[in-house]
């Protein structure tokens, strides 16, 4: 079995080396609209060839779509138009209402499994890739009961296959929980980068002082925009509803701040702290 993976970064080259280190796919091919980022995947052995996609879907069984929220809306279309009904898609996209939405009347939405793999790191490109980004990641799968079993069934041979742990969601529930959880995060790390960088004009006093918990909190503010504006711009309803109710949050900790008001702060830190029992940590 062939799979052509589409988009070379740090997601769909993860995933590439994934199925060739756990050796899910005879050849994997590689598909990326950057020449440099098709030499580094080839010459890191991230794929075995690259080619152009229009050869891709001629001879791969399968097909990774593993680019940008806004390119996935228009390449789901084009690949379905282009596929046999021997073939399957199945895309990693951190969004997937809009792209369900897209293509739910097509004639072969049921050979296509919307799926988001929950890991990635703040690196971006082929030299980002590992092998092991995937394993015992959670996977979200929308929409099921759109997709054939067949098609099912392979998707999860490859999720099961590379070390991933599979969910099943609707796609407009999976959108409003990323949103809080991952979407958030990330505009929180963003403007807290951008505060501090307007601040501090000097940045050997942010480099001096910023100690590991900064360095955590804004870890996220290093990935990609190009990535980022696009998630953010199609799952616009349900980031804003979260921003909104975080921004509400924390004009009530500054109203406390300003008031001096320490057991209010220290509620609302103890509150806060059970979020250990979401992670899972003590």
């Amino acid at each position: 079995m062939n799979v052509t993976v589409v988009g070379l970064g740090l997601m769909g080259g993860s995933f590439a080396m994934a199925l060739r280190k756990n050796q899910l796919a005879d050849q994997v091919f590689g598909v990326d609209r950057l020449s440099e980022h098709e030499k580094e995947a080839l010459e890191l052995g991230i794929v075995d060839q690259c080619v152009k996609l229009e050869e891709a879907i001629s001879t791969s069984a399968v097909i990774v779509l593993a680019t940008p929220v806004d390119v996935l809306l228009q390449q789901v279309s084009d690949v379905l138009d282009r596929m046999s009904p021997s073939q399957f898609l199945i895309d990693l996209g951190s969004t997937k209402f809009k792209l369900t939405e897209r293509v739910k009347d097509h004639s072969l939405r049921g050979r296509y499994v919307a799926s988001h793999p929950m890991a990635g790191t703040e690196n971006t490109g082929p030299k980002a890739a590992f092998a092991n980004l995937y394993s015992n990641a959670i996977n979200v799968i929308c929409d099921r009961q759109s997709s054939d079993s067949e098609a099912i069934d392979l998707a999860l041979k490859l999720f099961d296959g590379i070390g991933m742990k599979t969910v099943f969601m609707e796609a407009k529930d999976h959108d409003k929980h990323v949103a809080y959880i991952s979407h958030l995060s990330h505009v929180s790390s963003f403007m807290l980068g951008l505060t501090v960088l307007n601040k501090e004009e000097d940045e050997k006093n942010i480099a001096n002082l910023a100690g590991s918990g900064f360095e955590s909190t804004v870890r996220l503010a290093k990935s990609s925009p190009d990535m980022w504006a696009p998630i953010f711009a199609q799952n616009k309803m349900e980031v804003s509803t979260a921003l909104g109710e975080y921004i509400n949050h924390l004009k009530t900790f500054k109203k406390m701040i300003d008031e001096e008001d320490q057991q209010g702060m220290k509620n609302a830190m103890n509150q806060a702290n059970d979020i250990r029992k979401i992670l899972g940590k003590s």
